[in-house]
């Protein structure tokens, strides 16, 4: 075989790799954004712990086949970028989202997130997710609201017992 073939194969694992490691993928159409944008966006993106990569459709298609997500490929036209996310689902569509915000130039097309294929409504709905740390914050103050309610409770039966005593 060719050495073209090889690199061609090779490239075709890589992302295959990626969309099976990743827990949330999300492919974004960046035309229009100028280069001082992309960067910006590959800044937060990278400082964010997400990898973001231009690959072309074909071998993205391939390696979708590959990965077992080949729904994606109808969402792969024109020039894309995926957006790779290890660690956690809500960021990449966070970070994404409000960028896309800022920037009417960036248009996000679809995602799969835990294997299961989302579109740009599904994925700008994720975004709006609180983080993981709001969302823990949020059940710790429901978990504390009863034990604040009986400490507040007791303490007021210990005054009114104190003033019966006085």
């Amino acid at each position: 075989m060719s050495k073209a073939i090889e690199a061609k194969k090779h490239v075709v694992t890589e992302i295959a790799d990626k969309l099976r490691a990743s827990k949330s993928t999300i492919v974004v159409d960046y035309r229009g954004l100028t280069v001082a944008e992309v960067t910006e966006l590959r800044k937060q993106l990278r400082e964010a712990g997400i990898e973001f990569k231009v690959y072309k459709n074909s071998m993205t298609r391939r390696a979708a086949e590959e990965a077992g997500v080949a729904d994606i490929n109808a969402f792969l036209t024109g020039p894309n970028a995926i957006a790779f996310g290890n660690d956690d689902v809500v960021t990449p569509a966070k970070v994404l989202n409000d960028f896309a915000k800022k920037h009417d130039a960036l248009e996000i097309k679809a995602g799969v997130i835990e294997g299961q294929l989302a579109n740009a409504a599904e994925v700008k709905a994720i975004a709006e997710l609180p983080s993981r740390e709001g969302l823990l914050s949020m059940l710790l103050s429901v978990l504390q609201a009863p034990i604040r309610n009986l400490a507040l409770a007791a303490k007021a039966v210990a005054d009114q017992k104190e003033e019966q005593g006085a």
